[in-house]
């Protein structure tokens, strides 16, 4: 936002799968610029509701066949667009202010461990600018001489729409579309079935020696919940991909007990609190029957 008052926007627009669109609408508030989001429908009440709170124009795109999906809200959003050449656009990867701010979370933990990289960073994945951003700034670090190694990445994705993992897997430098249809996963905000960025996710990973992973919406529930009653800390849905994914890397023995390996949360708990809330009855349920 800044850089769009930089450059004499007075509107911005993208379109995004919750969290990004709800954050584009506070600070366009702060910045006093008129904003113009387009959610699918499928994104979460909290991002929907909280996006018109702050302000800004929301489109939620109609459903075909079913909720719809981020392809359907970047559908409407490029003919906006079109229709408003003098928008600013902030979309990912169309502006390269957004993956040069996430380098911050880079910079930051680097700084936090004596410019010593961990052995792993595990990051929940869908279009994948927090992560590409991330290894831009390791990239940077090193040839500053800050740091002497790169910090491996690891991409965390739900099975129900896993793109990234399965071209990982293969060895392909890019992904395979999945079809809207073929979305399984309850998490909103890496269900994203074709990451335009996934030649760069997929550099990103394999120039740093890191991985990628996918678990079922179960395991990613499952660590949800357990990390809130263990630990004292809400982990959005979406966001404890990472942490089911670095379990099952742990397990697999990717990681050893005494690496460090860092897990980005990137979106609160409660931004998801009807999923984890309906998940935690189903286990209670499940366990009172296996009780019985």
């Amino acid at each position: 936002m800044t850089a769009a008052r930089e450059h004499g926007a007075s509107e911005v627009a993208l379109n995004s799968a919750g969290n990004a669109g709800q954050a584009a609408a506070a600070y366009a508030a702060r910045a006093d610029l008129d904003a113009h989001v387009f959610l699918p429908s499928r994104a979460g009440f909290t991002q929907k509701a909280m996006t018109e709170v702050h302000g800004a124009d929301l489109t939620v795109t109609d459903p075909v066949d079913g909720d719809s999906q981020i392809g359907d809200a970047g559908t409407a959003y490029a003919e906006a667009m079109d229709d408003h050449p003098e928008w600013y656009s902030t979309k990912t990867f169309v502006t390269p202010y957004r993956h040069e701010g996430k380098k911050t979370m880079a910079l930051e933990l680097l700084a936090q461990l004596d410019w010593e990289a961990p052995d792993a960073v595990v990051y929940p994945t869908g279009g994948g600018v927090g992560l590409v951003g991330m290894h831009k700034a390791a990239r940077e670090a090193r040839a500053l001489g800050w740091t002497d190694e790169l910090v491996p990445m690891y991409a965390a994705q739900a099975a129900g729409c896993a793109p990234v993992v399965s071209a990982y897997e293969s060895g392909a430098d890019r992904h395979e579309p999945l079809a809207d249809d073929e979305v399984d996963t309850a998490c909103n905000g890496i269900a994203i079935p074709d990451p335009g960025a996934s030649h760069l996710i997929l550099e990103a990973i394999r120039e740093s020696d890191g991985g990628a992973v996918a678990t079922t919406d179960r395991e990613i529930l499952d660590a949800a919940v357990d990390v809130a009653r263990t630990e004292g800390l809400e982990v959005g849905a979406t966001c404890a991909a990472a942490v089911s994914g670095a379990s099952a890397l742990a397990e697999s023995g990717e990681f050893g007990p005494d690496d460090t390996v860092v897990l980005l949360n990137t979106g609160a708990g409660n931004k998801d609190v009807d999923a984890l809330r309906a998940h935690l009855g189903e286990r209670e349920a499940a366990a009172e029957g296996d009780g019985a």
